[in-house]
């Protein structure tokens, strides 16, 4: 069965990158995978894509700690890009950061569904995705 989602993954660790897309592949999680190494490419993404919903993801994990825009500063410009999407993406903080501070920065965001902590497990990527699958179908109906 083909998956409906287009996951976004945003972080610069290549090795997460690898081991999250081969994950979401092997589970077949998702239609598409869209990954960039940091938050301006993503944004770009974005604002080229932003009337296409064929190519928007349905979910992004975004990475706090990136070069370029790190994930606060793609937040922001997230933010004020929201408005202008037609597509609803549920959006989750991805960190190896225990810092209250950054804990208590992302729970204040009303965009963030949630802030996982790494190392991201295969089942909690599958957890999410079909969590997200099934509140998708009712609210299809």
């Amino acid at each position: 069965m083909s998956k409906p989602f287009i996951v976004c993954i945003i972080d610069d660790d290549e090795v997460y990158q690898f081991t999250v897309t081969r994950s979401i592949n092997a589970q077949k999680l998702a239609k598409k995978i869209l990954v960039f190494s940091d938050g301006e490419l993503a944004l770009q993404f974005l604002s080229d894509n932003i009337a296409d919903n064929e190519n928007v993801p349905d979910v992004i994990f975004v990475d706090i700690n990136m070069p370029v825009m790190d994930g606060w500063e793609f937040l922001e410009e997230y933010v004020n890009l929201k408005p202008r999407l037609t597509k609803q993406i549920t959006l989750y903080m991805v960190s190896s950061s225990v810092d209250p501070v950054d804990l208590d920065r992302a729970k204040k965001i009303s965009e963030i569904s949630d802030y996982i902590i790494k190392p991201v497990t295969p089942d909690a990527i599958k957890e999410i995705i079909v969590a997200l699958e099934e509140k998708s179908k009712v609210e299809q109906k």
